[in-house]
């Protein structure tokens, strides 16, 4: 760790070399404080926690790592790093291990979620809560955005012009717009999809992002251990979860309840990118919660 001295909410850009690959990863908080490690989902990167985490750092030791293929990580092609979410999980757990975290909340959203619960359930003594934002554990959220991609796991070939339409500009802008409420657009900032955009258009990326679509399938496998730990870990949970989300559905979030009945689930008025519209609400709800539980 870094002896620079820190302030409240100042953070730190930094790269760590896992398994031969440059990660990056965004750093704040006092090392000494709790940690909670931030986990984005697709297409973007650390940067969707870019309010978030000073928001948190106050209080809390965070990290928000970037995913192999995504933001400023290394990016390599696909003949020469075998993209799969297992692969991403070995990754992450191998910074977290790095730096030296033992014990950490994990907030998973999309990808992340995969990624998230496979280290929760497979390590359940190092996670001490977890947040959850549209982010599936059950196949119930899985809403008609995912036939094409389903299709495409089971036929690559025949699918592949359908699904690389999801990695364009337009697809990409309305990831963020969809479910949004007329009244809080004008809280989008289109630097979002833009940057999104200029990573995916990278040489080799989007047939990244493709071995990952049909990899997809793959972390329906493993939901009945990670519903099995729930049951028997009982992790303190808070789900905050935009309900107008057409790509994870509200129903992903209700199916928690399920085995963590004493999840704490807020359904917000937002899309799939809840924090880009109510990125105070769900740090205040993070910071209530995680005061409570980690007291």
């Amino acid at each position: 760790m870094s002896e620079v001295t820190r302030s409240a909410g100042e953070v730190f850009h930094r790269t760590a070399t896992i398994d031969g690959r440059s990660v990056f990863y965004r750093e704040a908080g006092d090392p000494t404080a709790p940690t909670v490690v931030l986990l984005h989902g697709f297409p973007t990167s650390s940067q969707m926690f870019r309010t978030l985490i000073p928001a948190l750092a106050d209080r809390y030791h965070v990290i928000a790592p970037d995913h192999i293929g995504f933001g400023h990580s290394d990016a390599p092609p696909v003949d020469r790093f075998e993209y799969s979410f297992e692969n991403l999980t070995a990754i992450t757990l191998g910074l977290l291990d790095a730096l030296g975290l033992d014990r950490f909340a994990l907030y998973i959203q999309d990808y992340g979620a995969p990624i998230g619960l496979r280290i929760a359930s497979r390590h359940p003594e190092r996670v001490s809560a977890l947040l959850v934002q549209s982010g599936n554990a059950y196949v119930d959220g899985f809403t008609p955005f995912w036939d094409v991609l389903f299709a495409h796991a089971k036929d690559r070939e025949t699918h592949e012009e359908a699904v690389r339409e999801l990695l364009e500009p337009a697809a990409t802008r309305w990831q963020y717009t969809h479910g949004v409420p007329a009244d809080r657009l004008d809280r989008l900032s289109p630097d979002t999809w833009t940057l999104d955009q200029a990573l995916l258009d990278r040489p080799g990326n989007k047939e990244v992002q493709l071995q990952l679509f049909w990899d997809y399938q793959f972390n329906l496998d493993v939901y009945p251990a990670v519903q099995e730990y729930f049951r028997e870990h009982r992790p303190p949970t808070l789900i905050a979860w935009g309900e107008h989300d057409e790509i994870f559905g509200p129903d992903g979030a209700r199916a928690f309840l399920r085995d963590l009945p004493d999840a704490e689930l807020h359904l917000l008025d937002a899309g799939h990118f809840a924090l880009e519209t109510h990125g105070p609400e769900i740090a205040a709800l993070i910071r209530d919660f995680l005061g409570r539980v980690l007291s």
